[in-house]
């Protein structure tokens, strides 16, 4: 494995982000020891634009970040999208009938295209990260208000892993469905993933997927590890991301990507 690499490219939420949505020290430090070696850093987050705009400012990011499971590629400088996909209501509402013709009843929210987007949820879904603002409306049809970039789906009794399998099962080329964390298990434009964001921004950055560093611990991590030239999951990441991962690292909580980011780029 090469010494350093050009591009970092981090997930934040069980990744860069501890359990309280904070950064830690040390991370801090890692990633500017690493920029001081002429490394960049890339958030690259299944959270839309305007979810991550705050923590940008906390990093003190002024460059860009792919957001929305790759949907968006975000200027944290001019606090403008540079690109953008949305997921067509028509096409949201047919994928959202065949899951539920298999089994029964999902709650859903949306993530509305633009910086300045909402998240709306509908009667019975429950947000996986309380913290994240969101719009409770009273009906479905309340969700496609406005454009939007993605749906979130929860089901009652289901697992993740059992309603995204029936998910990819049944809509077919309709959406891209992806599983980003524990309760999320979403519906993107179809061919978008987190791979086909960065691979926007590097090329705008210069770098190509060799020189890239990507940190993850979900199965939405998977299209970025497969396009990156060395991936690292962490401890607690989900047995699919692990199957494939180049190395495993400390847990987001004991700051697994900071220890593989001090040994690459050490002091002096």
């Amino acid at each position: 494995m090469a010494a350093a690499y050009a591009l970092i490219a981090t997930d934040l939420d069980g990744t860069l982000l501890r359990g309280d949505d904070t950064v830690s020290d040390r991370s801090l430090a890692a990633l500017a020891r690493a920029a001081r070696a002429g490394a960049r850093h890339l958030v690259v987050t299944g959270r839309p634009a305007p979810r991550v705009r705050p923590l940008l400012a906390r990093l003190g990011c002024t460059g860009l970040a792919v957001c929305g499971q790759g949907a968006q590629v975000y200027d944290a400088g001019s606090g403008r999208l540079l690109w953008s996909v949305r997921l067509h209501r028509e096409l949201a509402e047919e994928a959202l009938g065949k899951i539920e013709a298999e089994v029964g009843q999902v709650y859903a929210a949306v993530d509305q295209d633009g910086v300045d987007g909402l998240t709306l949820i509908e009667p019975g879904y429950r947000m996986p990260h309380p913290t994240l603002p969101s719009v409770r409306v009273g009906r479905r049809d309340e969700l496609w208000r406005r454009p939007i970039s993605k749906v979130l789906l929860r089901h009652a009794a289901l697992s993740d892993d059992e309603l995204a399998a029936v998910a990819r099962a049944v809509v077919g080329s309709l959406a891209t469905v992806t599983m980003s964390g524990p309760g999320t298990v979403e519906l993107q434009p179809s061919g978008v993933t987190k791979a086909t964001g960065l691979a926007l921004a590097a090329e705008r950055l210069g770098v190509g997927a060799r020189q890239a560093l990507a940190f993850g611990d979900m199965p939405n991590d998977i299209p970025m590890f497969d396009w990156a030239g060395h991936g690292v999951a962490m401890a607690g990441a989900h047995p699919e991301l692990k199957a494939l991962a180049d190395e495993i690292t400390m847990s987001n909580e004991d700051d697994g990507v900071a220890v593989v980011l001090e040994r690459l780029f050490p002091t002096g």
